[in-house]
């Protein structure tokens, strides 16, 4: 099956096997994408499945209880017969199992490879060889034309059947197509008003409306060979005759038949994908349940690209919010790129930093140093650091890119390595240090260069803001014809990898540093925006309200006289707080960290605890003190240390806290030496 998600495939699935299971005594298997999807597929789904249906609970004694018959890869009921779920990656699960049924969920995320042995597919089907009454059931959502598993498998069946309903006003059948503007039949509406959403039928133009539509005598129909069937058991010709079923069949199902979602909601998710082409191809391969058509070959023009130079009000624009930098590895040198921020997801080009030397050589990595802890100014004269950088592991011993990562915060300097994987997120940091003790993230390569590519194509008007825009400065310094061309350095090509076809990203030996920047400090951005929930709007606001206004600083204590008096503070911003630096007199500084407001102060303190390892000022503390995660037990001796070590820094922190939705303040400090600031 070719499908959407959210078609209640899996709910299918699922009755389908209890069916072999309780009813045909088949010993039936499924394979998902991992381990770990298998697993919570059996705990989440087979499990209740099991105590839901009585006919199969009666089968399983051991329902709830420990026993061999229950584990998390296979259950065995009482009438002999076995069901285990699989993950798909090792070639050892396609081994050792005699099964009737053989089942494989999202497909298209599948290894095409498994260890080298072969597709899953062709691993797979070997365990039903032997049965009298093999079953192969094959189904996901799409990815990548020409690459896709699940449309390879599709393209094995004769028979393509797609639903088709009859048009309530002429009674001509028709399966639902989406469209587009161009197209007499779809989904049409009225520009900017999704309510208005209808379907144009393509025979007589007749207007649907979602709830007009009856599939009380739907059929799926085969657009190959015209054979039909409305419930899978009767099965007919093109001319009417009843004939046996077909031995392999393809279904199709996408999200306009859905009972869930409304059309409404489709056209609302079509409209968030402008100007992103990662979203659209998500909207095509979840939504409509199509595969997404790679285009091939095609890069942004590097001498236009070098004449979008801008005039910058200052080296940090009015609009950005926040600071991250991408650092490219190489055996002679560190290539930087700094990006500024701002709501949209709206870039400017803020620096280039190229440092010669050997890769290993401390004087060379003290020179990166300074990059990183290089200072930019705002227009109203307060300075602005690099809050986050991804710097890559690849081509170097990666232990030296972790040293550099605990020297500046582990949570500030994130050593990162590519994964050139259909559909990875830009970035996957995880929630857990590696045994090198740093956080070594996987970067979505392949996403962050299509999503920087169609970002290319927006062309800003005057001084408007524009979601998703890139901007470079007017200075040959940091942007030239030589660094447009380095951004525009690749393209994507179709390669034969292992006898199969792929769709890889090749810089045809051209070279492409800027470009790996761009893509690393999009993925600081990311990791800034996942993992703290950084908003860059509320941010913006907040640095906007503190250029205008004049700040009152008090301390703690003052703070908390304040709330026993009841006396109505005004918050600086609705639901958010901020974590900045300031030095002694006062002067604004860039943002340490970002985040919603909690139910609880123990969640400022959390993250506060994990943001201090990122600020400059946190450095020389942290060689006093081991401030770990796991050990937020210390705080009195990191208060003592703070003592200390705060008139050698001659800085302090500041918190600026905003009163959240039910109207409590709450407090987030260590000691009286934390600043709350607010107007």
């Amino acid at each position: 099956m070719v499908k959407s998600a959210r078609v209640g495939y899996s709910k299918m699935l699922l009755g389908v096997y209890a069916y072999f299971i309780e009813h045909k005594q088949r010993n039936t298997l499924i394979w998902l994408p991992t381990d770990g999807d298998a697993e919570n597929f059996m705990k989440t789904h087979v499990e209740p499945t099991i105590r839901d249906i009585p006919s199969l609970l009666a089968l399983a004694p051991w329902y709830g209880k420990k026993h061999r018959d229950n584990t998390l890869t296979m259950k065995r009921f009482s009438n002999g017969r076995g069901f285990w779920c699989l993950g798909g990656k090792a070639a050892k699960n396609y081994r050792e199992k005699s099964v009737d049924v053989a089942g494989y969920d999202e497909l298209a995320a599948f290894d095409e490879d498994i260890e080298q042995e072969g597709s899953p597919t062709f691993l797979g089907d070997k365990r039903i060889e032997g049965s009298v009454w093999p079953k192969s059931i094959r189904g996901s959502t799409p990815k990548v034309r020409g690459t896709c598993q699940i449309e390879r498998a599709a393209s094995e069946s004769p028979h393509f059947m797609r639903f088709h309903v009859a048009c309530p006003h002429c009674g001509e059948e028709q399966y639902l197509k989406f469209g587009d503007k161009e197209t007499p039949f779809g989904l049409k509406w009225t520009p900017d008003d999704p309510s208005s959403v209808f379907y144009l039928c393509e025979h007589n133009a007749c207007v649907i409306r979602q709830q007009e539509l009856d599939f009380t005598d739907a059929r799926y129909i085969c657009e190959k060979t015209g054979i039909w069937t409305r419930d899978g058991i009767l099965w007919f010709s093109s001319s009417g005759e009843e004939i046996e079923p077909p031995d392999s069949v393809t279904f199709h199902i996408w999200t306009a038949y859905s009972p869930f979602t409304t059309w409404v909601q489709i056209v609302k998710d079509w409209m968030k994908t402008k100007g992103d082409t990662g979203k659209r191809k998500t909207f095509v391969n979840t939504t409509l349940g199509e595969t997404w058509e790679a285009k091939i070959g095609e890069r942004p023009d590097a001498e236009v690209m070098a004449e979008r130079k801008e005039h910058y009000s200052a080296p940090v624009p009015d609009r950005v919010a926040y600071l991250t930098a991408g650092i490219d590895s190489q055996l002679d040198r560190y290539e930087m790129r700094v990006w500024g921020w701002g709501p949209g997801e709206e870039s400017w080009l803020i620096d280039r930093q190229i440092i010669m030397g050997r890769h290993d050589d401390e004087q060379t990595l003290l020179r990166v140093d300074e990059a990183i802890n290089k200072t930019y100014t705002r227009r109203n004269g307060a300075e602005m650091s690099v809050s986050r950088i991804c710097w890559d592991t690849g081509g170097i011993d990666p232990t030296i890119v972790y040293e550099r990562s605990k020297k500046h915060g582990l949570f500030r300097v994130i050593p990162i390595k590519g994964a050139s994987v259909y559909g990875k997120p830009v970035a996957s940091m995880p929630r857990k240090r590696n045994k090198n003790g740093v956080y070594l993230t996987e970067i979505g390569t392949d996403t962050a260069k299509e999503q920087i590519y169609n970002r290319f194509t927006l062309t800003p008007e005057g001084d408007e803001p524009l979601p998703g825009a890139v901007h470079f400065p007017n200075n040959p310094d940091i942007f030239d014809l030589t660094e447009a061309q380095q951004l525009t350095a690749e393209e994507q090509v179709e390669k034969w990898v292992d006898g199969r076809k792929k769709i890889l990203w090749d810089s045809k030996k051209r070279r492409n540093e800027a470009l790996d920047c761009f893509v690393y400090a999009l993925a600081a951005l990311r990791i800034s925006i996942s993992r703290w929930q950084l908003d860059l709007s509320a941010l913006l606001a907040s640095l906007q309200e503190d250029d205008g206004a004049a700040t009152n600083k008090k301390t703690l204590a003052d703070y908390a006289r304040a709330l026993a008096a009841s006396i109505n503070i005004k918050p600086g911003h609705d639901y958010y707080f901020y974590i900045r630096s300031v030095n002694t007199v006062g002067k604004s500084a860039f943002v340490e960290a970002v985040g919603q407001a909690s139910d609880d102060a123990e969640g400022y303190l959390d993250f506060f605890k994990g943001q201090i390892t990122e600020s400059h000022l946190g450095k020389e503390l942290l060689e006093k003190v081991e401030l770990t995660e796991d050990n937020a037990s210390r705080l009195e001796e990191f208060s003592k240390e703070w003592q200390d070590a705060n008139d050698k820094w001659n800085a302090m922190w500041g918190v600026k806290l905003s009163r959240p939705k039910d109207g409590k303040h709450y407090v987030a400090g260590i000691q009286q030496r934390m600043e709350i600031s607010f107007t």
